[in-house]
């Protein structure tokens, strides 16, 4: 995966490592400190001009360290300044403690900070390598300040978040504004820390580009088009209709047919130059009263499925939206198993007994499955995985897209996408009133217009992804998923 170094997610470990290799190469490490305290002096008095006091909470670590060289800073601006640290400033070591040498404000005991009208308080207690609970005074003035509202400038990430999961450690601030240095941590992309750290501000402090990608590994990433916008066909003058792909979606009963529909019109509108319901005999009549630019075929059986595919023009199929559950949804996966295929919805929970059919199906060769599950349909397929609390989502979704040779998209405000082997990108552009009935399966629909034109999974579930959520933003708040299939644009 490729992106400029600003957009890498590295994990707080890995640039616990370009640190240290930034400093074993001759670069100062306090010149960075400094460059990384005036950079949140700089965010302070641009944000909130019309601050009466920043107060600055002082950590015992290089994070604390940041936070006095901001005070110093702002304090020679001409604001109003004070400090509050955690732990006896006078054992600090290293560049924190000529930091807090150099600031002239020596500081009161963090318990004893009450906020107050026109506070903006700059955390710099914790970085985003805390690896342990918030103690219980910190905790305590987490709630304080939170409770007041008052507006909170974070240092690398609010202090109590897990750099990692992007989950709190007992207490986390609700940030309005978090600045941090050379790449982001996952933790600021997965929920609930994307909205605890408020606008995100990435600042170049001086470390070369050679060091920060020696320690990053690349496997994961945020979801943005440069991640797989090679594998995506060009449009070509000759370009005919069975060059572009034949999509299948398979329709449920009589009574549940608008599913399927609605993902069959996205696989079209996301680039499949033909698109089939497959459909059981009692909903062709339904289907056929509504269906124009999408071909209609009765598929009752497995015998009937089988026979169709000897046609080798059928590229990718989709299978779950509307579908129904059980043995007949199992027996057209496992006569899918050599296609490309998306199973959603009832399509996954069909294997929720027997999880290891499914994966077995699929086990050879490149991956051809994509599985969409949400948290629930996801402790279905992968019940040790999703219990597993040591694991960060990502780590999740790798391991589940390992066992199951499948791009698998663990669904949610944090999307993820992972490769079995071994790279996930993380979704953040999705808007929250994409949670709307019928939004998954438009999507299912978008991913298999993408594997129809023969986008290799990982690539196809990731763009699909990404167009489902800039087709959100371009339908508005208030959106159904009618309204989510008219906005679909190709890529």
């Amino acid at each position: 995966m490729n992106c400029p170094v600003s957009e890498l997610l590295l994990t707080p470990t890995e640039m616990a490592a370009v640190d240290r290799a930034a400093a074993a190469s001759g670069i100062s490490s306090y010149g960075l400190m400094e460059r990384a305290g005036q950079a949140v002096a700089a965010t302070a008095l641009k944000h909130f001009p019309e601050a009466l006091r920043y107060v600055v909470l002082c950590g015992p670590g290089n994070n604390g360290g940041d936070g006095y060289v901001t005070a110093r800073a702002l304090q020679g601006s001409g604001a109003q300044v004070v400090v509050f640290n955690f732990g006896d400033p006078q054992a600090l070591k290293g560049d924190a403690k000529v930091a807090f040498v150099a600031c002239p404000l020596g500081g009161d005991d963090i318990e004893n900070y009450a906020p107050r009208a026109g506070d903006v308080v700059i955390d710099a207690i914790f970085g985003a390598g805390l690896s342990r609970a918030v103690a219980a005074p910190v905790v305590a003035l987490i709630d304080r300040v939170n409770e007041a509202g008052t507006p909170v400038i974070a240092i690398d990430l609010p202090s109590g978040l897990d750099g990692l999961s992007g989950n709190p450690r007992g207490a986390a601030f609700r940030a309005r504004h978090t600045v941090t240095f050379m790449t982001r941590k996952p933790g600021h992309l997965l929920m609930p820390g994307r909205e605890l750290c408020g606008e995100l501000e990435v600042f170049d402090i001086g470390i070369p580009e050679r060091i920060v990608l020696g320690h990053a590994t690349g496997l994961v990433a945020e979801n943005v088009p440069a991640q797989w916008q090679a594998a995506i066909p060009a449009s070509r003058i000759e370009t005919h209709k069975y060059k572009r792909g034949h999509l299948v979606v398979f329709s449920g009963g009589a009574t549940a047919t608008g599913a399927a529909r609605m993902a069959a019109m996205a696989g079209l509108k996301a680039g499949a130059g033909l698109v089939t319901i497959g459909s059981p005999e009692n909903a062709m009549s339904v289907n056929a009263g509504v269906l124009t630019a999408i071909m209609l075929r009765q598929v009752q059986t497995e015998k009937d499925l089988r026979s169709w595919l000897e046609d080798k023009r059928l590229t990718a199929f989709v299978l779950g939206p509307g579908f129904g559950a059980g043995k007949r949804a199992r027996k057209f996966v496992l006569a899918l198993a050599d296609r490309h295929l998306v199973l959603d919805a009832d399509g996954i929970t069909s294997f929720r007994d027997d999880p290891a059919e499914l994966f077995d199906a699929f086990r050879d060769g490149p991956a051809r499955l994509v599985l969409t599950p949400h948290e629930g349909e996801f402790g279905r397929l992968f019940p040790d995985i999703a219990a597993d609390r040591e694991l960060t989502k990502v780590q999740k979704a790798q391991a589940a897209a390992m066992r199951a040779n499948a791009a698998v998209i663990y669904k949610g405000a944090d999307s993820v996408i992972a490769a079995p082997d071994g790279r996930a990108l993380i979704n953040a552009n999705a808007p929250p009133w994409l949670a709307t009935a019928g939004s998954g399966d438009v999507l299912a629909g978008i991913i298999g217009g993408l594997l129809a034109q023969g986008i290799p999974t990982f690539e196809a579930a990731a763009a699909g992804v990404w167009l489902h959520g800039e087709t959100g933003k371009r339908a508005g708040k208030g959106l159904t998923a009618e309204d989510l299939v008219a906005d679909v644009v190709p890529l």
